[in-house]
C-alpha cells in the first residue's frame, strides 16, 4: 500500500531531526561547571533515544501503535514544556518555533496518520460485509 510506505518514509525522515540533534548535543555540550555539560549530554541522549525509537517503528508500522503513541506523548509533553517556556518569557527563536512545530504538530499528526493506516489495513468484518452484500441485493 502506497500510504503505508509514505508513512514509513515520513517517520524515518522526521526522526532524523532528534537523532542528529541528539548526537550533536552529546558531542557539543556547553562549557560550564560539569553539571551543566553532563545534564546537557543526558537530555540529548534522551533526544537521540526518542529518534531511534521512532525509527524502530518503521519496519512494522501497523504493529507499533503503542510504541509510536508513547513516543509521541513524550515528545508532546516536551513540546508543552517548551510552550510554557515561551509563556514565561523564553525567546521565540526560529529553532524554538521549529521544535514546537515538530513536537506539537508533526509528531501528533504522524501518530494520527499511523492510526488511520492501521484502520484502513484491517479487513471488514464478515458481519458488515454480509450486511453490505444484502443491502446491495435489496437496492438492485
Amino acid at each position: 500500500m502506497w500510504e503505508r510506505r509514505a508513512l514509513q518514509v515520513s517517520i524515518a525522515v522526521a526522526a532524523l531531526l532528534p537523532v542528529l540533534s541528539g548526537l550533536w548535543g552529546i558531542t557539543h555540550a556547553p562549557p560550564g561547571d560539569g553539571w551543566t555539560g553532563n545534564h546537557h549530554r543526558y537530555l540529548n541522549g534522551l533526544l537521540l533515544a526518542i529518534g531511534l525509537g521512532y525509527w524502530s517503528t518503521v519496519p512494522r508500522i501497523e504493529a507499533m501503535a503503542s510504541r509510536l503513541g508513547l513516543l509521541t506523548a513524550l515528545v508532546a509533553v516536551g513540546g508543552v514544556a517548551r510552550l510554557l517556556g515561551l509563556v514565561l518569557g523564553d525567546a521565540p527563536t526560529p529553532p524554538v518555533l521549529a521544535a514546537l512545530a515538530m513536537e506539537l504538530g508533526v509528531a501528533p499528526l504522524l501518530c494520527l496518520w499511523q492510526r488511520c493506516v492501521i484502520a484502513r489495513s484491517r479487513p471488514v468484518s464478515p458481519g458488515i460485509a454480509g450486511l453490505m452484500t444484502h443491502l446491495r441485493h435489496i437496492v438492485s
